[in-house]
């Protein structure tokens, strides 16, 4: 009797330290901590600000918008200021007809015109009045800066995508090691009530061997999940191009929620290949244009002087000088390279429109794809979840077995083992699901909307 009351005591004084570590683990949960926790749409958006492909796309825009630009600017005016000036060591000869001062005709005699200096400073102007490759290269680049502007689009498709990831990722770590806490809980527990029994060789020393064991390796496994989680961590916070030492932390609680049918719109990247196409076209038609003529105006102003430097007829003179003028220029003979370059860029546009068909294709085998997963995702976290609440219930009874005499050892760790299986379980669907969504969202062109 004194026995069996010492027990009772034991296990009552067991119990009541359970409870107040217990009670320790809510407290430290529930305690105000000043780390900022971050939604996954926070992340997001602070990802569209400093991230650094997004900046570096967003230059590429803008590079595009300034190429658009240049190529405008070809038909400004365009003024140049000439300065020249030569010295004549050796006048150039001029051969005059000898008819010309009273000598017979059909002879020449050499002679020696102009001074040794000679200097020239003009204003000379010029604007293309018709150039097929001017209006040529505006409309190639202006596709070109569209083009920047969709692959911007895609960036921030690729960086809300691989952010919702690794943030999916994340929260199933977190989660698995709330989880982990919890079955060291219920180890610890049972470890404590093993020992007692042990104590009153009502078990076996292997018994507690074995429950020390089960402990150990659910240590071990969280270590190793945390430092998995603080890559994860570290991975998102590279994404959103912030520092790796700020204080970060995730929401734990995972939002699953059905979502509707998305609307199937062109993604980014058969836009794209349609607007690679385009552009294509646009360069072939430059090139078919390059044989018309070309229509340029130009003028010029300035002065020219002119100065002798020997006694007694020195001087230095200078004489204005003006002139407007058009230039008509037309290509004859290109040697066959413009149109060896039409050749290609046909063979080039043929393959692009194949690869947009090739594209759009592909596109609606993998959205059929998604919708299956997304499909199998949602039957397989109802199935989970019932799973997950029936592992509970069944250790929840064979702890209580175990403690009636009814069950033994082997049968709790195995009741214990199902329900972790069924709570990584759960977790790993949950999120299967959610990239699934994700997935799905992305091929149908409305990620990030």
């Amino acid at each position: 009797m004194e026995t069996k009351k010492n027990f009772k005591n034991k296990l009552v004084n067991i119990h009541t330290r359970l409870s107040l570590f217990i009670i320790l683990i809510i407290m430290v949960q529930t305690t105000p901590v000043y780390t900022q926790i971050w939604t996954l749409q926070q992340c997001i958006d602070t990802a569209m600000v400093y991230n650094k492909n997004l900046s570096i796309s967003e230059n590429n825009m803008e590079l595009g918008k300034q190429k658009h630009k240049e190529a405008k600017a070809n038909l400004i005016p365009k003024v140049t200021a000439v300065a020249d000036y030569k010295y004549y060591t050796d006048l150039p000869y001029q051969l005059m007809p000898q008819s010309a001062f009273g000598g017979p005709e059909g002879q020449f005699k050499e002679t020696q015109f102009g001074v040794p200096h000679n200097i020239s400073a003009n204003l000379q102007a010029s604007m293309p009045l018709y150039n097929p490759q001017v209006y040529g290269a505006m409309k190639t680049t202006k596709i070109a800066s569209e083009l920047s502007d969709l692959q911007y689009q895609k960036t921030e498709e690729q960086v809300f995508f691989e952010i919702s990831n690794l943030y999916y990722n994340a929260q199933i770590l977190i989660n698995q090691v709330a989880f982990i806490d919890s079955n060291l809980v219920n180890t610890s527990r049972l470890l404590e009530n093993i020992k007692l029994l042990n104590e009153h060789q009502m078990a076996r020393g292997t018994d507690v061997t074995k429950v020390q064991l089960q402990m150990e390796q659910l240590i071990s496994q969280k270590e190793l999940i945390e430092s998995k989680y603080q890559q994860v961590i570290n991975a998102i916070k590279f994404s959103m191009g912030i520092s790796s030492g700020l204080d970060f932390q995730i929401v734990n609680e995972i939002q699953y929620q059905e979502n509707d049918i998305y609307e199937s719109k062109l993604t980014t990247y058969v836009q794209m290949i349609e607007l690679q196409n385009r552009l294509l076209s646009s360069e072939l038609s430059t090139l078919k244009h390059s044989h018309l003529p070309s229509l340029s105006l130009y003028a010029t102003y300035g002065s020219t002087g002119f100065g002798y430097d020997e006694k007694p007829n020195d001087f230095l003179k200078f004489f204005p000088i003006g002139f407007v003028g058009l230039q008509l220029s037309y290509p004859l003979f290109s040697g066959t390279i413009t149109k060896r370059k039409i050749n290609q860029k046909k063979i080039e546009i043929k393959n692009s429109e194949l690869q947009y068909n090739l594209a759009v294709d592909q596109n609606a085998m993998l959205v059929e794809n998604a919708k299956r997963q997304k499909t199998v995702a949602r039957n397989m976290v109802e199935n989970s979840l019932k799973q997950k609440e029936l592992a509970l219930s069944v250790y929840q009874q064979t702890v209580l077995q175990q403690r009636e005499g009814t069950a033994n050892l082997t049968e709790v760790l195995l009741a214990d083992n199902a329900l972790r299986d069924a709570q990584q379980n759960y977790l790993s669907v949950v999120i299967d699901y959610l990239k699934a969504d994700l997935e799905l969202k992305k091929l149908t062109g409305n990620i990030g909307r």
